[in-house]
């Protein structure tokens, strides 16, 4: 009897060994291979890389055109708390990426910086001008998801982050040059009335 369980466990040990490493080399080769992203995700990085060197210059540009200096300086308060607070959160949280690549995904840097410059182009001069920079911010999110850069929290992180920079730091264009619409009317007609002060 005592014989047998020798045996049964010199069986179960000769199984163990022979079955154990090979699903322990299968594991760690599983995990030591990097992600590889598929055409599709490597040009939907790409354009949101581009998008997100865009809407910045674009906030820019608007602010040069309008020669609006208290804009100008609007913008550097809300791209630097942006950046600081997305920094910040990067470093200290230390979250993998979906492709393993490191630990910065938590908060998304790149929506982050997208809404804060659509959100400063919405508040500072309006919905006409701030509807596509919003499209083109919910793009550069959805695209760092899609290409396996961030998890869908980190792009919704960063865009909080972004748009409650501008909110706080950008006033409207339109409350410095004293603008005000409404509407008027002598009892047989109807008009708009607009003033501004330059």
């Amino acid at each position: 009897m005592l014989r047998m369980r020798g045996i049964i466990a010199t069986v179960m040990v000769a199984v163990t060994g022979v079955f154990a490493p090979a699903s322990s080399l299968a594991q760690t080769q599983l995990e030591e291979q990097p992600f590889v992203r598929s055409r599709d995700q490597k040009a939907v990085e790409t354009s949101t890389d581009v998008i997100n060197i865009v809407l910045p210059t674009a906030a820019l540009a608007a602010v040069l055109i309008q020669q609006d200096w208290k804009g100008l300086i609007q913008g550097i308060e809300t791209a630097g708390a942006t950046a600081a607070a997305t920094l910040i959160l990067k470093y200290s949280i230390k979250e993998w990426r979906p492709d393993r690549h490191d630990t910065h995904s938590f908060p998304s840097g790149h929506t982050s910086m997208s809404f804060a410059s659509a959100a400063f182009i919405q508040r500072r001069y309006g919905w006409k001008f701030g509807a596509p920079a919003y499209a083109l911010a919910t793009y550069v999110g959805w695209g760092r998801v899609f290409s396996k850069k961030h998890h869908w929290w980190d792009v919704v992180a960063g865009a909080a982050i972004g748009a409650g920079s501008a909110y706080i730091f950008t006033r409207p264009f339109a409350k410095k040059h004293d603008l005000q619409i409404a509407p008027v009317s002598d009892g047989r007609n109807v008009g708009v009335y607009c003033s501004m002060a330059f």
